[in-house]
């Protein structure tokens, strides 16, 4: 199971909508005990669509999701989970 203490960066924080936020955190949640430490999600546009893909490697999985969008966003953001808590941040911030 993820961990329950869950923070961002000041740039997650800045430039990722809430609700995208949210939906992040529960797509990890869904893997249940399945979830590795090192998730993984590409944004990119699609169509007019915003398109996340959601992997990680062990075990491998990966999930494409679309979601309306009015100003899709480009970027690589990983949630990384330690001992007691998990973190979401750009790759960049890495």
């Amino acid at each position: 199971m993820f961990p329950q203490k869950r923070y961002l960066t000041s740039r997650i924080d800045r430039e990722i909508p809430p609700d995208l936020q949210l939906f992040l955190w529960q797509a990890v949640d869904r893997l249940g005990n399945d979830a590795d430490y090192l998730q993984v999600f590409r944004f990119s546009a699609m169509s007019g669509m915003q398109q996340i893909i959601h992997s990680q490697e062990d075990p491998n999985m990966r999930m494409v999701y679309l979601i309306p969008s009015d100003e899709p966003i480009t970027a690589k953001i990983y949630i990384l989970a330690d001992e007691g808590y998990a973190t979401m941040l750009f790759a960049e911030e890495y």
